[in-house]
This record gives C-alpha cells, sequence and structure tokens, in this order.
C-alpha cells in the first residue's frame, strides 16, 4: 500500500510534469475512466475539467490532491493503486471493465502527456473524488494531524489516551495521518517495541524514543523517495525496508529471523530480539487493531 512518503514522492514527482517551475501548466485534455466504480462523485463532471490547468499538485495523509482551475482531482491509491505516467499515452480509448487501468488522464498540452490510474488485484479500493472544495471529500476531514507535523510532548499526551495497541494507534488515519502497514512495522522495529504493546501502558521515556522513531524512519524514507520517478517509487520502498515483507531473513540490526503475524487481509513482520525480547509473538488470524 502505498504510504506517505511514496505519496508525498509521487507528488513532487508529478508536480514536475504538471506545473514545471520556470514552465507553463499542463492542461487537461480528457479524462476516461476504466472503472465506473473509482469515481465517488458526481457534482462535477468530468467534461468540466478540459482545458483546465494544473495550479498544483499536494499531499495530505495518503491523498494526492491536484488543484485545477476551480476544481480539485482527490485520489487515495488504496492498497493496490498507483499512478503509470506515460509521456506517450496511446490513442485508443479505454475499454471500462477491462485490464488495471481505473481512470486516464490526457494532457492537452503537453499533448501526449498523462497518467493511468491503476489497481491491482480484483478487490478493487481506489477512490477518485472531483470537487469543487478539498472539504467534500469525506476521508480529508476525518484525518488526524500529518506524522511530521506532530512534537514530542503532544505524541506522548496522544498515546497515553489511546487504548488500542501501538500499531493499531500509529495505523489510526484519526489519529495520526500517513502511517500505514510497511511503515508502522519499521518505526516498531527502529524503536524495539512490540507491536502488541497498549499504547495507553507505554511510559513517557518509550512514547519519546518512538516519537524520534517515527520521524528517523518517515524522513528518510521522504527523502530515498525525493526525486525518483513515479515507476520507481514501490522498488526504492521495498529494497529499504528493514523488517517489513522480510519474513525468514536475518534483522539487519542483531541478526534474528524476522517472524510474521498473519491476519485475514494483512500480515505485520517483526524481530523477536529487537522487539519482543526474543519471544516470538502468537501467529493469530485475527486482531482487533488491524480492522
Amino acid at each position: 500500500m502505498p504510504e506517505m512518503p511514496e505519496v508525498q514522492g509521487l507528488a513532487q514527482f508529478l508536480a514536475s510534469k504538471l506545473v514545471p517551475q520556470g514552465g507553463a501548466p499542463a492542461r487537461v485534455g480528457s479524462i476516461e475512466l476504466g472503472s465506473f466504480a473509482v469515481l465517488k462523485t458526481a457534482g462535477v463532471p468530468l467534461a468540466a475539467v478540459s482545458a483546465k490547468a494544473f495550479t498544483g499538485v499536494d499531499r495530505r495523509g495518503k491523498f494526492l490532491i491536484l488543484s485545477l482551475e476551480g476544481v480539485y482531482l482527490v485520489m487515495h491509491l488504496a492498497r493496490a493503486g498507483w499512478l503509470r505516467w506515460s509521456d506517450t499515452l496511446p490513442d485508443t480509448a479505454l475499454r471500462p471493465g477491462k485490464g488495471p487501468i481505473a481512470l486516464r488522464l490526457r494532457c492537452s498540452e503537453p499533448a501526449g502527456d498523462g497518467f493511468d490510474l491503476t489497481e491491482a488485484g480484483t478487490k478493487k479500493s481506489a477512490a477518485v473524488y472531483l470537487v469543487r472544495e478539498v472539504a467534500e471529500v469525506p476521508g480529508l476531514s476525518r484525518l488526524g494531524p500529518e506524522a511530521l507535523d506532530v512534537g514530542q510532548e503532544q505524541f506522548v499526551a496522544m498515546l497515553h489516551g489511546h487504548r488500542s495497541q501501538v500499531k493499531g494507534a500509529l495505523r489510526d488515519q484519526s489519529f495520526i495521518a500517513g502511517i500505514g502497514n510497511a511503515y508502522s512495522d519499521e518505526i516498531l522495529h527502529a524503536a524495539r517495541l512490540s507491536p502488541f504493546a497498549l499504547a495507553s501502558k507505554l511510559g513517557d521515556e518509550q512514547l519519546g524514543v518512538l516519537h524520534h522513531a517515527m520521524h528517523s524512519v518517515l524522513e528518510a524514507a521522504i527523502t530515498a523517495a525525493a526525486g525518483k520517478p513515479a515507476k520507481e517509487l514501490k522498488d526504492s520502498k521495498r529494497r529499504e525496508m528493514k523488517v517489513h515483507g522480510r519474513t525468514g531473513e536475518l534483522c539487519p540490526v542483531c541478526g534474528d529471523t524476522v517472524r510474521e503475524v498473519s491476519f485475514a487481509n494483512s500480515a505485520l513482520q517483526y524481530c523477536p530480539t529487537c522487539q519482543t525480547g526474543g519471544k516470538p509473538l502468537a501467529d493469530r488470524r485475527t486482531s482487533r487493531f488491524l480492522k
């Protein structure tokens, strides 16, 4: 799942294409749907953005926000969505329901440029909103503060009042925006904390370490993503992971074997020596903190 660092890198890449510094902004030629279900709004018709110029590209949490003249195209890539940029999009029209492309945006200026919103797998969760005000997007209004905007004192106070396990707290978008399954694994590994530890039971010193880990892991990931084209961002993320997606490999910190706890729709990875006192966690198939 794309998380804040990758969406930030994607926003920077798209900004270089759509609102280049010192150059004319790109303009929309057309938007086609390959999946009618991906569009979650009906108030602004797709045809209304034709010929509009892009005025900015931003990110909030895991949402990508493309600003046009008087409207916003907001996208959430969900579990398996991604944007595939092309300087020479094919001329053929999309066939709805065929293939992984959910949406195609063609630029009229420069002609031929544009991107496809793709989504792998059979469970489709990516969402697109075309709105006149960003506040009209339901998920955006529910987001908590950006992870890197939260100071240590605020973070400690917030976690003291959170009743869930610490991994669930980090992934709760209404609590802190932008962190998902992968980076919560990496942050907890860096902080040497069990994902099952209760957030409200952690001491101030532990929470201070966790806050530092959150900032250091995310800042390093943002730095690694900066300047990379869209097609390289996901592979770059995988290469930087120390425990997430590394089940059976050796922990780069202590040399223990990275373990996994599986759930119905996802899994977490951790190092027993670094995080759980050397004790493997029970591999349960259901858990309240990953709902």
